[in-house]
């Protein structure tokens, strides 16, 4: 029982990968080794996406059915599938999530049907896209933000709807400028006739630009049809004077500014353009050498628009803006640009701003090995007196007159008592202690004469005496 139940169980299995859907033709083509299945369904009774197409389809065509509508995960289970062609139908509407899990699809054609407008954030879900077609609908604009999901497009067919403008990041993502690509230029081809453009610097740039050589644009048919206005009648964008359309230019006073901290800066850049660029600033970074890593967590979100900044036209196709900061400090430090925008285009120059503090010199610490310096002290004996040493050790010019005047002692050993007391004490002193009076004229006669001997010149007699 239990294997009567299984087996029907993978018979249902087996029908549902490799049975076709009704009013479709199922077939299988070589590719190399592989068989890849393609899936086609063009019966005007079709009113629905199928959803029981093979989980191994490749290739799956609806076309001319009454489809009117794609709904949310139209084609969730078609994982492998690389074509999807929904050509001539009735679609007026398409989910944004419609081409859930179509990782691997590499071809999306939309032709001939009643779109007004395309889900194109939905072109995240199919990472491997190249080939977009919207021939022949009713699209009316093209969005700015249509550019950040087309950048692996090198096929776009936008002709017979009803563009009237092309928006500038457009033109940057099919025209950049010189340096701003990441690798090598990627070719496109590009279907943009057939619209009411108006006669504008944009469609007029695309123009140029695709007829220059080594342009990585290349138009389907270069005969575009524009109008001065809505509601006249269109001219060749060839017999429309627009020469005077140019994408802007940006030229900064510097493009590396250093100032101290706390002071004062000012920034200012040029453009020129046709017409008149407008100009904006952005902070994209922010760096410096101090407080790196507090700074960086604590930044706002980067980049970031600035707003206090004046710009002036001194006349048409020129303008000029500056910016000041005041009172630098590290936040302040980083890269700056100045943007100039035009109908032509968008370009920018980057301007660098160091912030530098006052350095403070710090000695570094005192190793225990390391033995300290002093300087080194000169002898006594070799060291000049100073004044105060000089005059205390030195006999004045009295003194020196007096020892001149002293009697020498005698060669003889035996010295008498008398004189050598004579020449050391004063004669009141020799009275009180009852010195004998040996030669007491003369001695009387000295020192009458002389002034007192100092403690220096006594201590200086008392050591020669001994």
């Amino acid at each position: 029982m239990y294997l009567l139940i299984l087996v029907q169980i993978l018979q249902s299995t087996l029908l549902a990968v490799h049975s076709c859907p009704a009013l479709c033709t199922c077939m299988y083509g070589n590719s190399g080794i592989a068989e890849l299945r393609s899936v086609q369904c063009s019966d005007p009774g079709i009113s629905a996406v199928p959803i029981n197409v093979p989980a191994d389809t490749v290739k799956l065509r609806l076309e001319k059915t009454l489809i009117s509508r794609v709904p949310r995960a139209a084609f969730y289970n078609l994982s492998e599938l690389r074509f999807l062609w929904l050509t001539y139908n009735s679609i007026t509407s398409i989910h944004p999530s419609s081409f859930v899990n179509l990782k691997a699809l590499r071809e999306l054609r939309l032709d001939g049907n009643l779109l007004t407008s395309f889900p194109w954030e939905g072109l995240r879900d199919m990472p491997r896209l190249q080939t977009l077609g919207l021939h022949n609908n009713r699209l009316s604009s093209l969005p700015a933000h249509a550019s950040l999901f087309l950048p692996n497009i090198t096929y776009l067919d936008l002709s017979s709807n009803r563009l009237t403008i092309l928006p500038a990041e457009l033109l940057d993502l099919w025209f950049p400028l010189l340096g701003q690509q990441g690798g090598p230029v990627q070719r496109r081809i590009l279907g943009l006739h057939d619209n009411p453009w108006l006669c504008d610097c944009q469609i007029s740039m695309v123009m140029s630009l695709s007829m220059s050589l080594g342009s990585p644009v290349v138009l389907m048919d270069q005969l575009l049809i524009c109008s001065r206005s809505l509601g006249q009648p269109g001219v060749l964008l060839t017999q429309v004077e627009l020469s005077r359309c140019m994408r802007p230019s940006v030229q900064p006073a510097a493009t590396r500014v250093v100032s101290t901290l706390g002071s004062n800066v000012i920034l200012r850049c040029d453009a020129t353009g046709y017409p008149t660029p407008t100009l904006t600033w952005i902070k994209t970074s922010t760096y410096t050498d101090c407080c790196r890593k507090d700074i960086l967590e604590n930044s706002d979100q980067l980049p970031t628009n600035l707003e206090s900044f004046i710009q002036e036209s001194p006349r048409v196709g020129v303008r000029w803006s500056i910016i000041s900061l005041n009172g630098l400090s590290y936040k302040d430090a980083g890269e700056y640009r100045c943007q100039a925008r035009n109908m032509a285009g968008i370009s920018e120059a980057p301007i660098k701003l160091k912030v530098v503090g006052i350095t403070r010199v710090s000695r570094p610490p005192k190793r225990k090995s390391q033995k300290t310096t002093k300087t080194p002290k000169y002898s006594s004996k070799y060291r000049k007196p100073n004044q105060a040493t000089t005059s205390a050790n030195t006999p004045s010019a009295k003194e020196n007159q007096i020892l001149q005047n002293i009697t020498p002692p005698s060669i003889n050993k035996t010295r008498t008592a008398p004189n050598l007391v004579s020449k050391v004490f004063p004669i009141d002193k020799r009275r009180k202690m009852n010195l004998p009076d040996a030669k007491k004229k003369k001695q009387t006669s000295i020192m009458s004469t002389a002034e007192p001997l100092s403690n220096s010149t006594t201590a200086l007699l008392s050591e020669t005496l001994v």
